[in-house]
């Protein structure tokens, strides 16, 4: 398996989607198991960059909705981020840290391709 961000050491990797369900440069909405109950994450995928997989918090607190896989990506001062389609507040993919926000930070999980499955550690 290859990872897009830095794992703890003790993890479990669930099976998210297929490489076929990602779209390039875009976001998708899944669901996603954890020991707190189930939430929706957004997950992107970036082909040519490293890493090019991305998982964070679906739910963008500013807004109150689950709406941040369908925000726009982009590039911020050389990090990859997505606006959210509602307010526009920039979330760095990498880690979720709001740019315009600095109290606001979504959640952000490791990612990677297991063959064609990709899957997300909890």
């Amino acid at each position: 398996m290859t990872t897009s961000s830095t794992a703890p050491s003790v993890q479990t990797w669930q099976l998210l989607c297929q490489h076929d369900d990602l779209v390039a440069n875009s976001g998708i909405a899944a669901w996603l198991e954890t020991a707190d109950g189930p939430c929706q994450v957004a997950l992107f995928y970036l082909p040519g960059r490293s890493p090019e997989l991305y998982a964070i918090d679906h739910h963008d607190p500013l807004a109150g909705a689950n709406v941040i896989a369908r925000g726009i990506v982009g590039d911020v001062q050389g990090e990859p981020v997505v606006a959210s389609p509602l307010y526009k507040q920039h979330y760095r993919l990498a880690d979720g840290q709001c740019l315009e926000e600095p109290r606001v930070m979504l959640r952000s999980w490791p990612v990677a391709f297991d063959g064609n499955a990709v899957r997300v550690a909890v």
